[in-house]
């Protein structure tokens, strides 16, 4: 299932807290990059932040690590 513009921004940006709080990486990170933003990014694109989100009730699950 797709995404909204604001779910994707919700997720990232708790996903990227959790980064930035210690949280272990759920993928190998580029050389270079440390931005838990960028991180989250990454981490987004390939599936494999493991968060629900509800919309209207019915409940769409990330995938689980």
């Amino acid at each position: 299932m797709k995404y909204t513009r604001f779910e994707k921004a919700r997720i990232i940006g708790a996903r990227a807290l959790q980064i930035a709080m210690g949280a272990p990486l759920l993928i190998k990170p580029p050389e270079g990059v440390v931005d838990p933003v960028q991180l989250a990014i990454l981490e987004f694109e390939k599936g494999l932040i493991p968060i629900t989100v509800r919309r209207r009730g019915k409940l769409i699950k990330g995938p689980v690590v």
